[in-house]
């Protein structure tokens, strides 16, 4: 059908892994008409989990969206994962929606995961909704399901059907206020979420108090509603079974009369320019100004090529007509415009504002991209999603030799996908190093380079980046003498060295007089000393931290060369390395585990067995506490998986670099009899 911005509603689907989101995004596309039979996880052939990975573990990895149009509203909807190793996808999804809603096991009730979703809605000021699934379960206890959820949430979660008949069927509660229902009258519940509307609105309160429920219109009650949504007044709570079908009719009911429409909820937190001189705007959902979309989403399709998904903002993007790419000087055509419906394209004419397309084969488009039609809307940009920061690493290269340039590319692809996945160069230890969420989250897209891109990788955990410095004050000497039948090699350095402040790097100091070392010769003693700093001296790892002074030498008028300045720059600043008390330095990071208060114990008594340094403990809403210390980076290899099985996988932790400091005597003895450099012929 053709439609208009009032008819969109945009609606992610999230929550806590298990709760059913992929069986309910599968039921209201059934519902609406977009599909004939509603499709099973068990048989693999749902519309969202189409991705190979996804059907072998039974559970969503990625997000994926689809539309249905029902009683006169076009619904776009977006399944994401549950699972937080897949964070990722879900909190992307919050870019492009009004309408976040949670769903909820009616058999296993709050979790941590329906916590932390409530919350990053409510931060991105999006309309927040409670469905409650699996209703027709035999254990499940509605009732103190719907008290905990109020307990948790506040006195603003209330419930706008309840469910009837042991969970076969749901009873509305606030157009109705009659009947019966499994958590009692509905009498009492459509009183109370009255109220709760009512009250937002001064106006709408003083007639209400004047005239009665039976004065309000639809309208000033639809209005009233959709205020209390925007300002976190009201939390509704909708009883669902997506297996049976109960309640699924009704909550697109729900969507068509309450949820708001692109027009109606809070504006996009867009700004123009950067930094200090940043200024907020507003995208009107008019069809007629500049164009102004949103990129949330790309996918690299083996068959189409790269996709990307946008949300429309303000315009109307149509097909032939040119955009560019943030601030680029260059437009590209839209060729194709396409709406998704899982892993299927659908092309279609325009998109309007509040509508979500995608266009093909457009190399410049990458994630969280601005798409508009005017320069007049350069430097505009989206306030960035508040991602989880990727800390678990792995150490990959290629399996066989040659694949080195398609895994660049493969990992590329990947890294454009998810901003919850990194790639990383590390120039120390000359490793490509992925980081992710978790051991799960890497595992499952090392398997899609394999899977997808045909490219095999070997992965263990990556190398520590451990430092070298000297803790003491030492000179050095070396006499490199060199005679081979020809022109020989001579060259002679007296340094010294001492230690500077951690952090303050390098010196170089030229305090040679009356020419014993030639000035054209001195940096190649630089170069000598740099290629010790460079490679380390005792345990193999870089140095830092130190000062060294020449301050005399030898030279000879013919056999005097530059080669021969390094190699006694090197000897020498390697003899003097060997009296001044060196030491390895290792990574220091400041760690931060935020978990519930019962753990605190088996948290805390774990970070001793680490060499952690605890610094201070807080308290956190939702009866969590933060515990606060400064950790060796060497001591957190499997820390996610630790913290996982302590906390039931209701931990996590955030990791930042603090500084260098020695390792342990023992620690260093091990570095350094691990370390065979080679030796030179002299």
């Amino acid at each position: 059908m053709s439609y208009s911005t009032q008819q969109i509603r945009n609606v992610a689907l999230a929550g806590h892994p298990g709760a059913g989101k992929t069986t309910l995004f599968e039921a209201l596309l059934h519902a609406g008409g977009a599909i004939q039979a509603a499709g099973t996880i068990e048989r693999g052939s749902t519309v969202s989990d189409f991705d190979p990975i996804e059907k072998e573990r039974g559970h969503s990895i990625d997000s994926a969206i689809a539309s249905t149009d029902h009683a006169g509203i076009h619904l776009n909807l977006i399944d994401t994962p549950g699972y937080p190793d897949f964070r990722g996808p879900t909190l992307s999804a919050l870019a492009a929606v009004e309408t976040v809603a949670i769903v909820v096991d009616a058999d296993t009730g709050v979790s941590y995961g329906t916590q932390r979703m409530m919350e990053h809605a409510k931060a991105r000021n999006l309309c927040r909704v409670i469905v409650v699934n699996k209703i027709d379960h035999p254990g499940a206890k509605l009732g103190a399901l719907l008290d905990s959820l109020r307990e948790t949430f506040g006195p603003e979660v209330l419930p706008l059907n309840l469910p009837a008949e042991g969970g076969k069927s749901v009873v509305n509660c606030f157009w109705q206020s009659t009947g019966n229902s499994n958590l009692g009258a509905v009498a009492d519940w459509h009183q109370k979420i009255i109220d709760q509307v009512v009250e937002i609105n001064e106006t709408v309160m003083d007639r209400y108090l004047d005239v009665g429920e039976g004065g309000l219109s639809g309208q000033e009650l639809h209005d009233a509603f959709e205020q209390c949504l925007r300002e976190g007044h009201l939390v509704p709570v909708c009883f669902v079974s997506a297996r049976s079908g109960a309640g699924v009719r009704e909550l697109l009911d729900v969507a068509e009369k309450l949820f708001p429409h692109p027009g109606e909820a809070n504006p996009p937190p867009f700004v123009k320019g950067t930094g200090d001189d940043a200024q907020a705007i507003t995208a009107t959902p008019d069809p007629q100004a500049h164009v102004i979309a949103d990129v949330f989403k790309i996918i690299n399709d083996p068959f189409v090529g790269k996709l990307g998904i946008f949300r429309v903002y303000q315009g109307t993007v149509k097909k032939d007509t040119q955009l560019f790419v943030d601030d680029g000087k260059k437009p590209f055509k839209v060729a194709h415009l396409f709406k998704l419906k899982g892993k299927d394209h659908v092309e279609v004419v325009q998109a309007i504002p509040g509508d979500i397309a995608a266009v093909a084969k457009i190399d410049e488009v990458h994630f969280d991209a601005v798409l508009h039609d005017s320069h007049d809307e350069d430097q505009i940009h989206l306030a960035p999603l508040a991602f989880p920061r990727p800390m678990f690493g792995l150490a990959i290269e290629v399996a066989r030799k040659g694949q080195e340039q398609k895994l660049a590319n493969a990992l590329h692809h990947l890294a454009e996908e998810d901003p919850c996945f990194h790639v990383e160069h590390e120039l120390e230890t000359n490793e490509t190093v992925v980081r992710g969420l978790s051991d799960l989250h890497l595992r499952v897209n090392l398997s899609r380079l394999k899977d997808r891109y045909g490219v095999e990788v070997g992965a263990r955990p990556p190398r520590i980046a451990y430092r070298e410095t000297v803790s003491g004050k030492a000179d050095g000497h070396h006499r490199h003498k060199k005679q081979t039948g020809g022109a020989g090699q001579f060259g002679e350095v007296f340094l010294r060295i001492e230690p500077l402040p951690r952090g303050a790097g390098f010196e170089f100091v030229d305090e040679v007089k009356g020419g014993t070392i030639p000035g054209q010769f001195l940096p190649a003693v630089e170069k000598g000393v740099r290629q010790v700093l460079s490679g380390g001296a005792v345990a193999g790892y870089p140095m830092q931290d130190v000062r060294v002074i020449v301050y005399d030498g030898k030279h000879h008028p013919v056999d005097s060369k530059e080669v021969a300045f390094v190699a006694a720059g090197k000897k020498a600043f390697l003899d003097a390395i060997g009296k001044a008390r060196p030491q390895v330095l290792e990574p220091i990071a400041e760690l931060e585990v935020t978990a519930p208060e019962q753990h605190m114990g088996d948290i805390s008594g774990g970070l001793s067995t680490k060499r952690a340094r605890i610094s201070g403990t807080d308290s956190a809403r939702g009866g969590e506490i933060v515990v606060k210390a400064q950790v060796p980076m060497s001591e957190l290899e499997g820390y996610a998986a630790e913290l996982k099985s302590i906390t039931a996988g209701r931990g996590r932790y955030a990791l930042d670099f603090s500084h260098y400091e020695p390792v342990p005597a023992q620690v260093q003895q091990k570095l350094v009899d691990a370390y065979k450099p080679h030796h030179e012929e002299d």
